[in-house]
């Protein structure tokens, strides 16, 4: 596997998105999938009061037992970390993901990560960027609207979802996933299809807003986290 790339700054790290935006896959099935890990990192951002390092975590989810199966964390110092830039997380997040990954006893058959597919200024958010970098099917899931416009109005109803649109088509999804509260973005990362990637999610809603398994990935980096501050 290729070292992750470290742009000295914004204007490299974008040119680095659209040079690899033309890898990512719009299609593939996950219906077989059933062992996926969930990415979610807990870490200082610029409205942080408190200081210290980026802590991510991996949570190798079993779908055929509804589960955790194991979880990992990796920490990387505050002074290592990419700046805090919408549009540009894959850089300051995607480091520790790849650490907490390595140390999952089994490899996972796809990602399902907190924050952005396709659905993306560039059409390469962290969920892209992760896929096409491990060559993994992967879905990004995010709790608010970087990019694109819904093509109507989004029914209240749990399960709802309709289109993300972005300046070339379809980006992705609005999706309800409990009866009224905010709804997430689900798009497709890479080695995915557009209506699959919807499917997928939709598999995984618990009885909170999140994917049960992304809702347990950002359970253990809030607490890997605080162990670190302890």
């Amino acid at each position: 596997m290729l070292p992750f790339p470290h742009p000295a700054d914004v204007r490299e790290a974008a040119e680095i998105q659209r040079a690899l935006r033309g890898r990512v896959i719009l299609r593939g099935d996950l219906g077989g999938v059933r062992y996926l890990a969930a990415l979610d990192a807990s870490h200082p951002t610029r409205f942080s009061r408190v200081r210290g390092p980026s802590v991510a975590a991996a949570v190798l989810w079993d779908r055929a037992e509804g589960r955790v199966v194991e979880a990992a964390s990796a920490s990387v110092p505050e002074e290592e970390l990419f700046p805090y830039v919408p549009g540009f997380l894959s850089f300051r997040e995607a480091p520790g993901y790849l650490t907490a990954l390595s140390r999952l006893s089994r490899a996972p058959e796809m990602l399902l990560v907190d924050g952005m597919g396709i659905a993306h200024p560039r059409a390469f958010g962290i969920a892209a960027h992760l896929g096409v970098h491990l060559d993994l099917p992967s879905i990004g899931v995010g709790k608010t609207l970087l990019y694109g416009r819904p093509e109507a109005e989004l029914p209240q109803e749990a399960g709802s979802a309709v289109r993300l649109l972005g300046s070339e088509g379809q980006v992705g999804w609005l999706l309800r996933s409990r009866d009224g509260v905010r709804p997430l973005v689900v798009s497709p990362g890479h080695r995915v299809g557009m209506e699959e990637s919807l499917e997928f999610v939709r598999s995984l809603l618990g009885k909170t807003r999140l994917p049960e398994p992304l809702r347990q990935a950002h359970i253990h980096a809030g607490e890997a986290r605080r162990g670190l501050a302890g």
